[in-house]
This record gives C-alpha cells, sequence and structure tokens, in this order.
C-alpha cells in the first residue's frame, strides 16, 4: 500500500511542479495602446437570466471602456425579475450600442448555447467575447482583448477569472476564501495546459473568440444537447482545427470578478455541473486528466484511513501528504499573486485540507444526471 501512495503522490507532484513552471513561463505584461489598424470590432455577449442585482454593475463596467470598437448584445433568458427592464433603462444612456435580446422559455437542453448562438447570429463584431450577467470588468479589459488578439492572431483567447473580494460574516468570507483558491487551481490548470498545446478546461466568463470561427467550426453542433459546456467544448473544436490558435492572456488587466457562491445549494448545483462535463470530452486528454486527478485526491483519503487502521506508520503518511501539499503551495501562490488575491495565500493549507474530499464527493456526484440552475432543471 505504501509504494502505491507514494507512486500516485509522486507523480501527482510532479504533475503539479510542471504546472508551476509553465506557468512561470506562460508571457505575461500588460499590453497598452490601440491595435494596428484595422480595429477589430468586438460584439460582447451576455447570456443572462434573473441577474438583476447585478446586469447594470456589469453594464456601468462596459460604459468605463477604454477600447470602444464595441457593441454588446444581453440575451435575456425568460427572466423572471426586472432584468430586462434594467437593460431596457440602460439603453437610452448607454454610450456603447447595446441591444436586449428577449427569449422565450422553450425547454431546450442547453439555454446558455442557445442565447449565445442566437446572439452570434445579431453581433456585427468580428470576435464574440462572452461574460456573465453577475461579473465585472476593469476599464481596460476589451482592449487588453483586441491588442492580444492582433499581437497572436489567436482564434480564441481564453481570459482569467477570479472571485470579488470577500465580505460579510466570517463564515462566508472563509466560506469566499475556499472558493477563490480552489477556483485559481481551475484557471491556472486552464492557462498551463492550454500553453503547453493541450487545452483543457475555459470560463465562459471571459472567452474571446472569431465569429467566423464559431461558424466554421460548427458553433455548438455536436454539443448542443449537453446543458454545460459552452466555454470547453467550443475550445475544443476550435483546437482541434487550429492546434495553435487558441491562447491564454495572461494579462492582469483581463481579470474578470464574479461573486462566489454563498448558498452550499448553489455551489453544488455548479460544481457538480462542471464535473459532470469530463464524460462528454471528445478529447482524451481532458478525460484523462481529470481521472488523475480525482485519484490522486482519493490517494490521502485511503492514506488516513490506512494510517488510522494500522495499516501504514504516521510517518509514510506524512510524506505522501506532504508531496501534495508542498508543490500544490508553490503552483497556487504564484496563480493568487497574478489574481491579485495575495490576502488569501495562506488559505491554499485550509483548501488542501478540504479539497481531497471536495474532489472525491463531486467526482462521484457527477456520475448521476440532472441538477439544479438558474431555476430549471438541467440533464
Amino acid at each position: 500500500m505504501i509504494s502505491v501512495l507514494l507512486l500516485f503522490s509522486g507523480l501527482y507532484a510532479l504533475f503539479t511542479i510542471t504546472l508551476w513552471l509553465i506557468w512561470l513561463r506562460i508571457p505575461s505584461g500588460i499590453y497598452v495602446g490601440q491595435p494596428a489598424p484595422p480595429l477589430p470590432r468586438l460584439s460582447v455577449v451576455i447570456p443572462v437570466r434573473n441577474e438583476a442585482d447585478h446586469i447594470a454593475d456589469l453594464l456601468a463596467d462596459l460604459d468605463r471602456q477604454t477600447y470602444r470598437h464595441f457593441d454588446v448584445i444581453v440575451a435575456d433568458d425568460a427572466s423572471t425579475d426586472q432584468t430586462a427592464a434594467i437593460v431596457q433603462a440602460f439603453i437610452r444612456k448607454a454610450s456603447f450600442p447595446l441591444t436586449l435580446l428577449p427569449l422565450q422559455e422553450t425547454g431546450t437542453a442547453s439555454p446558455k448555447k442557445r442565447a449565445i448562438t442566437q446572439s452570434i447570429r445579431q453581433a456585427t463584431g468580428d470576435l464574440i467575447v462572452t461574460t456573465d450577467g453577475d461579473c465585472r470588468v476593469g476599464s481596460g479589459w476589451l482592449e487588453s482583448l483586441a491588442v492580444f488578439y492582433r499581437q497572436t492572431g489567436a482564434r480564441l483567447i481564453s481570459g482569467p477569472v477570479t472571485f470579488l473580494p470577500p465580505a460579510g460574516p466570517a463564515t462566508g468570507r472563509l466560506f469566499t476564501a475556499l472558493q477563490t483558491v480552489e477556483f485559481a487551481s481551475l484557471i491556472g490548470s486552464g492557462a498551463t495546459t492550454l500553453h503547453a498545446g493541450v487545452p483543457t478546461m475555459c470560463n465562459g466568463a471571459n472567452l474571446c473568440y472569431e465569429k467566423a470561427v464559431f461558424h466554421e467550426v460548427g458553433g455548438f453542433a455536436g454539443v448542443d444537447h449537453l446543458a454545460s459546456g459552452d466555454d470547453e467544448f467550443l475550445m475544443h473544436k476550435i483546437a482541434r482545427k487550429y492546434p495553435s490558435g487558441v491562447r491564454f492572456l495572461k494579462n492582469p488587466d483581463a481579470i474578470v470578478l464574479t461573486e462566489a457562491h454563498q448558498s452550499l445549494t448553489a455551489f453544488y448545483n455548479q460544481r457538480r455541473r462542471w464535473a459532470s462535463k469530463w464524460q462528454a470530452y471528445q478529447s482524451r486528454w481532458p478525460s484523462v486528466l481529470a481521472v488523475f486527478i480525482f485519484l490522486s485526491n482519493l490517494m490521502p483519503l485511503i492514506g488516513l484511513g490506512c494510517w488510522l487502521a494500522g495499516l501504514i506508520t504516521g510517518k509514510w503518511f506524512v510524506i505522501s501528504l506532504l508531496l501534495k501539499v508542498l508543490p500544490e503551495f508553490l503552483y497556487l501562490r504564484q496563480i493568487l499573486l497574478f489574481l491579485q488575491k495575495k490576502s488569501l495565500i495562506p488559505a491554499i493549507f485550509l483548501t488542501a485540507v478540504v479539497y481531497p474530499f471536495y474532489v472525491v464527493f463531486f467526482g462521484l456526484a457527477a456520475q448521476g444526471k440532472g441538477y439544479q440552475w438558474k431555476g430549471r432543471k438541467l440533464n
């Protein structure tokens, strides 16, 4: 048992150190200045459902963009609150072209993919930029995307996402801190595997791609029956056609902020939705990686059980644990520094304790079908 435990711990340590080194090699910097003409026109697509508490803040952020060659389409997916009315009121004062696209309830398997597809049909931009209605963006967000696109010619650009600073009671701040560290690991993994030429994940809250290439790969055809994956499945399709055409934008100006969940139910449904995607990957590498991460986080739990049962000594359990935790600390510390979350670095150790239970739980929960999302039951 000791040999199996150390083997997985050693492989995971090597994997994490490799990600850390790749992250350090991703070019970074603050891209300033307008790109060379012709200036790419961006269409920002925002699929929303019941975002009355957040959409005005996002639209105000877009009003302050330093890059002005863009329009915005808010696809309102049958909201039952005041989302549509808020967008309509903002249209009258917006300094950019703003369109409200109302969508009716249809019972589609993937409401978000439908909203994005219908928005792209109306989009006038050369590039499609997607984000979510509960996000916040800095004034240089669109400029960083446009300049990076002109510099690299990328067909798809994946951008960084993190959570807004924690607020409220101590328990809520702790929950937000744990989510932020965990989410940083996902953003870092997506960035590093993408830079290594084997893209695994990205996030639709900060995604940019050519409208022409969206049509060229058939949009969401083939994955439109799946509720989730409007970001990753599209990235995989584009990467298969243009292996060097997908890039990660490591630029602090490009960071998109969103709210962490304060409800365990909402957190559960989102993470189960994310975890359920691995079975549908057409590329082998993301599925292999998902299984490897699951087993690597299962090993500490098995090691703990073996130690408590007297099958191994505490020394070997601690060694296997350090092989996992120390490389994770080096890696996640670097990601959090980039995301401007230095104060959360100590939370890495607490996350390391919780994460194995979390991964194993959601890995098993994802084997079932169906979850609640935005007031709907989806498969």
